[in-house]
């Protein structure tokens, strides 16, 4: 079973315009055009069983909009052999959060994205620790943009010392922090988040990060904490697993990171249930 735990897809009739804005802010060329079934046929291309759709609530308004689409869109494809499994997301300037969490769990969503750039709040703001503590008490698994956004790079919202101090404080569970623990920031990764509870998943990192560096940060996180993902349109489900795969891992380690990590975390009965 390979699952890939970050990407993002965007409804159809914005999909070309998202893509070419973002990739003008970003200064970066998409693999694919962004659109639902661009992302199928890479999971085919690349042999990938389950992708894991990540939207950002970016507005508080969005809510109802970004968190339904997610439920539709899980319902599609509940016993489709090639998998979509959409999260939702929450704003930090919501006036109820523990009410749309609650939704969210309602929804049958099975975790939700943060993204500290895009919602323009510190990772250690207390928007965000109430929503992360309150998550983790529903059984929630909480995505997190963590480090350098390359459309922002110059004011990072999310790095290693302030996701160190959510770490210590609310002690959630289930959480995961994208881009390798934080994306740029690797030497402060391992000296402060490497080894703690914690999930670092792997998108937009191949070719950023040293392979040295990658591995010693693998070392002693461990692999049982480690997601296979790709950030999807924004890195290739393809390339990524053949850069991992030439890494020389030990197999049941690099078994761990392509499925065995995430099924755990997701629940082994929706893979029962749904991937037969």
């Amino acid at each position: 079973m390979v699952v890939d735990f970050h990407t993002h897809i965007f409804p159809e009739k914005i999909a070309a315009r998202t893509i070419e804005k973002l990739e003008h802010i970003a200064d970066v060329k998409a693999f694919t055009d962004g659109r639902e079934q661009s992302l199928i046929a890479s999971m085919e291309g690349a042999f990938v069983d389950l992708s894991v759709v990540l939207p950002v609530v970016t507005r508080p308004e969005q809510f109802d909009t970004v968190n339904h689409f997610a439920a539709r869109l899980n319902e599609k494809y509940q016993d489709k052999k090639k998998r979509l499994l959409s999260f939702g997301g929450i704003h930090p300037d919501t006036s109820d959060f523990r009410k749309e969490l609650r939704i969210i769990k309602d929804l049958g969503l099975l975790g939700i994205k943060l993204h500290p750039d895009y919602q323009d709040t510190y990772m250690d703001d207390l928007k965000y620790m109430r929503i992360l503590d309150y998550a983790s008490e529903l059984g929630l698994i909480s995505v997190v943009h963590a480090g350098i956004d390359i459309g922002f790079p110059e004011h990072v919202r999310c790095t290693p010392k302030r996701i160190r101090k959510v770490l210590d404080e609310v002690a959630p569970k289930k959480m995961v922090l994208a881009h390798y623990g934080s994306f740029g920031l690797w030497q402060e990764t391992e000296e402060l988040l490497a080894g703690e509870d914690v999930y670092f998943d792997t998108a937009y990192t191949f070719g950023f990060i040293e392979d040295s560096v990658f591995l010693k940060i693998l070392k002693k996180h461990g692999a049982d904490r480690i997601l296979f993902a790709t950030d999807s349109p924004w890195s290739g489900q393809k390339e990524s697993l053949a850069h991992l795969g030439s890494l020389g891992l030990d197999k049941k380690d690099f078994d761990k990171i392509m499925g065995q990590n995430a099924e755990k975390l997701l629940g082994k009965e929706l893979f029962l249930s749904g991937m037969k």
